[in-house]
């Protein structure tokens, strides 16, 4: 297979991630958002292991295996805090937080 094809699903998945970030409101697409940009990080690195193997042995998966563990723990620290938020405000829109705190 052509090592474009997964560069340029990687892209699209990159970029639907940061069109999801910048768009919704709600806090459970905003994570979701950003594992798809993680997904695409994960296949660039996975793509460029099996192109470049010569030059670096199994870097790229290590790497891949270190997002993926990064991308679990963030999802659970992550979904901690919107339960939290919902369970104060009954509300899971993050323009709606208030960032400073009142008197």
């Amino acid at each position: 297979m052509h090592p474009v094809i997964p560069y340029v699903i990687a892209a699209a998945l990159v970029g639907l991630g940061a069109y999801g970030v910048l768009v919704r409101r709600n806090a459970i697409l905003l994570l979701m958002a950003v594992e798809l940009i993680l997904g695409g990080v994960n296949l660039v690195l996975v793509t460029a292991d099996a192109t470049v193997r010569a030059v670096l042995p199994a870097g790229g998966q290590v790497f891949a295996l270190f997002v993926i563990v990064l991308a679990a723990a963030e999802i659970g620290v992550a979904l901690a805090l919107v339960l939290q938020l919902y369970r104060l405000r009954r509300a899971v829109a993050v323009d709606e937080i208030p960032l400073e705190r009142e008197p």
